[in-house]
């Protein structure tokens, strides 16, 4: 087989690459080592900035986004049994957000590839590649007992953390930057009536809470817990008992409570990969860099290494220009780290440290009353959130 562009990743990220080159006439073929029914059956995260929201419109798979999608245009932190609200509109321009499951997304981009004909290969098993820093590249992997060779020009590894894109990229070559936190968030999916129109970050003294949503059926919370913790130790009863200790008495008393369909904890850990090209392979997404969910920075880091990747891919093919391939790293990389310092200054802010000694505190309160007092602090929270522009 033989194509342009070979994408490494079934995801979110791989898929809109793919979508995205296709409309472009760049021929490209899409690599997933799992189901379709398994990717889709992953539930992650569901605040679009800004950019990416129109990332999809330009991919034409934004209809029922736009239809579906709750747009917010603000969010609240609770503290001290009060929640005050950011307003995001009012220190960004008119700029928002939307709430839209990257679970739904993702759909929509698989539907879009099947309506275009788009190659995505999936059960892809020993998936290697080889001659990356020749003219030459080419991916392997195992079908069966058949082992299938992709010819291409560009491989783009948008694998994930554990993918083989990273792992690929010599270690004396590669540089990698990691914090793990000392704490997870236990999430669970209800189909219940959300709390809030507009998501509430909760400092509380018990920890962290966060009240979100998929849909105005469909709500989404988390709490901090230990790492130690497991799926097993919290029952429905017990997470909803301890979810309404964190949040302010008001919203407590209107939250409405329901059978979980899907629980499960995440470690929190923030994590950049130095540099994003190794000859001819381009990582992308979390195959590079990882955030904590706390600044809903994850997906939407990725899609700016998609809106890069797209736009140089395209100077490339149409005009000759390889000045966005040569500066994909360095460009992908500084705005990576904006959200990093966003996202690590978010989870600093809003969680309980078990570690944290007294001056600690002092200074996270001190955060918090200054971020409150101070409209160009709300501003920089504001523009950090809604997106940070491609």
């Amino acid at each position: 087989m033989k194509t342009q562009v070979g994408i490494i990743g079934g995801g979110p990220s791989g898929l809109m690459l793919s979508q995205l080159l296709h409309l472009k006439g760049i021929d490209n073929v899409v690599l997933e080592k799992h189901s379709r029914e398994y990717v889709l059956g992953r539930i992650r995260a569901g605040v679009l900035e800004h950019g990416f929201a129109e990332l999809m419109r330009e991919a034409q798979c934004g209809d029922r986004m736009d239809a579906e999608g709750e747009i917010h245009e603000g969010f609240y932190i609770a503290e001290g049994g009060e929640k005050r609200r950011v307003d995001l509109a009012g220190h960004t321009g008119g700029n928002s957000v939307v709430v839209y499951g990257q679970t739904e997304l993702t759909r929509d981009l698989y539907e879009a590839r099947e309506k275009m004909n788009g190659q995505v290969i999936h059960n892809v098993e020993d998936v290697k590649l080889h001659g990356l820093k020749s003219d030459a590249p080419h991916i392997s992997y195992r079908s069966g007992d058949d082992i299938i060779r992709i010819d291409c020009d560009y491989v783009i590894g948008a694998d994930g953390f554990h993918g083989v894109s990273r792992k690929s990229i010599p270690s004396d070559v590669l540089v990698e930057y990691e914090k793990v936190y000392p704490f997870g968030w236990l999430g669970v999916l209800s189909r219940t009536k959300p709390v809030s129109p507009e998501l509430i970050y909760a400092k509380s003294d018990r920890g962290f809470a966060l009240c979100s949503l998929r849909s105005q059926v469909l709500s989404r919370y988390y709490i901090q817990v230990p790492l130690t913790d497991t799926v097993e130790d919290w029952s429905d009863e017990a997470f909803w008992e301890e979810l309404k200790a964190r949040l302010p008495e008001d919203v407590a008393a209107e939250l409405e409570t329901g059978p979980s369909i899907e629980k499960s904890i995440a470690p929190l850990r923030s994590f950049v990969a130095e540099p994003m090209r190794y000859g001819n392979l381009f990582l992308a997404g979390d195959a590079a860099h990882i955030v904590p969910p706390t600044g809903a920075r994850g997906l939407n880091s990725a899609a700016s290494d998609i809106y890069y990747l797209y736009h140089a891919l395209v100077a490339h093919y149409q005009d000759g220009d390889d000045s966005g391939l040569d500066g994909y790293s360095e460009k992908a990389l500084a705005r990576i780290w904006k959200a990093q310092r966003f996202s690590w200054w978010m989870t600093t802010l809003l969680h309980r440290f078990p570690d944290s000694i007294a001056y600690d505190q002092k200074l996270q309160q001190t955060d918090m009353d200054y971020l409150f007092s101070s409209e160009a602090a709300l501003t920089s929270l504001a523009e950090n959130y809604v997106g940070l522009p491609f």
